[in-house]
């Protein structure tokens, strides 16, 4: 089997959660001797040509293809505009080689041209996929500047793209409902969520000790909810409530987005595996109170660290997050947000532990990129006759 993977980068010479996804999802195809032509970009300062993240046996079947991203001047729309230009700069890569493969899979924009050429019967090819992972531009906007963009910038593109790809990856959950709502045939979508490696999974969880230990991961982005989690931090220490417990912040938070507590503590942006799994292990409860998500890669990796998890009910968290593996929010108020912390601190040891060992199990019995990419293999055999 030759597959193309079409993506707007992978890890760690491009930094996101999508491109931690195509990073992954490589690496298991070529795992799985399915041969990749991988079609992606460099922001980095690492040799890409290397491809040192991969092992010299994944390499074997890996074929790296690098198409940078347009450089312009910053205008409104200008990202719009070089994604569509990239997209063509793909398909002019890619063009004399569509015989050769069984499957292309894209994600966001990367496609763009090209679908719509095979969608036109301006050429034919094998099946293509898409994947826009969040559908972030379709879930409520933490502002009104970021709602105009969404409606005038993005959706209308997004819309196009999955309603004429031949496939619509989907993580699940309300993600599904968004890629239906937007007129993808329910027979054209394909669920599958994300995943960890099985060999980063905690053995056991760490017992919740005296010090109740909450952690956020991530770089700052305003749909994260980083305001509202500050305002509900305050709250809680207005009210006398804060002595039994400590927040811990990991990745690059600008200054002004930091509160001066006792028990805050910053730890900036850490890239030393070892060093950032022993850190989470020490935690007792992710927080992720995003405006949208897709399905935070933060959550699969805390819940298979043993954490249990306090996350507003976006995109596919609730394919993860539950009453048996932690705390579901309805809304993204700072309110809300504190009533829900302190709903935590009540708890007793043995119920948080329950939790943790809840969430643990859930991502080693389902949510392993070693049994995921089994999945998607077999979709492809047995959808798309492929040998």
């Amino acid at each position: 089997m030759r597959v193309a993977l079409v993506t707007d980068g992978i890890w760690p010479y491009v930094l996101g959660g999508m491109q931690k996804h195509s990073y992954y999802l490589c690496k298991y195809l070529a795992q799985n001797k399915v041969e990749v032509d991988l079609y992606h970009f460099n922001s980095s300062n690492y040799n890409i040509n290397d491809l040192e993240y991969f092992s010299n046996d994944e390499k074997k079947f890996i074929r790296s293809v690098i198409v940078d991203f347009p450089a312009s001047k910053k205008y409104p729309g200008a990202y719009m505009v070089n994604s569509y230009r990239h997209s063509k700069l793909i398909f002019e890569a890619l063009k004399d080689k569509l015989s050769l493969y069984d499957f292309i899979y894209t994600k966001g924009f990367t496609g763009w041209y090209l679908i719509n050429q095979k969608h036109s019967g301006k050429l034919s090819c094998c099946p293509i996929g898409v994947k826009f992972h969040g559908y972030e531009m379709f879930q409520k906007p933490p502002g009104f500047k970021i709602y105009l963009q969404h409606l005038l910038l993005l959706r209308g593109p997004v819309k196009l793209i999955s309603r004429q790809a031949d496939v619509v990856f989907s993580y699940g959950g309300k993600i599904t409902d968004i890629i239906k709502s937007i007129g993808v045939k329910p027979e054209r979508i394909f669920e599958l969520p994300s995943g960890v490696e099985e060999s980063t999974l905690a053995q056991h969880i760490n017992p919740t000790g005296k010090v109740l230990k909450f952690l956020f991961m991530g770089r700052y982005e305003r749909r994260k909810g980083i305001e509202e989690l500050n305002q509900a931090i305050l709250q809680l220490n207005s009210l006398g409530k804060n002595t039994t417990c400590e927040f811990h912040f990991i990745g690059p938070l600008p200054q002004d987005k930091r509160i001066n507590l006792p028990n805050v503590f910053y730890h900036g942006e850490i890239r030393d595996r070892a060093q950032m799994q022993t850190l989470v292990k020490s935690c007792d409860v992710l927080l992720c109170p995003s405006w949208s998500e897709g399905l935070p890669n933060v959550i699969l990796e805390a819940m298979g660290m043993g954490l249990a998890v306090m996350a507003t009910d976006v995109g596919a968290v609730n394919v993860l997050v539950n009453s048996t593996t932690g705390w579901l929010l309805a809304n993204h108020s700072a309110s809300g947000i504190e009533q829900a912390l302190e709903t935590v601190l009540n708890q007793t040891p043995q119920q948080l532990d329950a939790k943790k060992q809840n969430a643990l199990f859930l991502i080693r019995n389902n949510f392993t990129w070693e049994n995921l990419i089994q999945q998607l293999i077999k979709k492809l055999h047995s959808d798309f006759k492929i040998n």
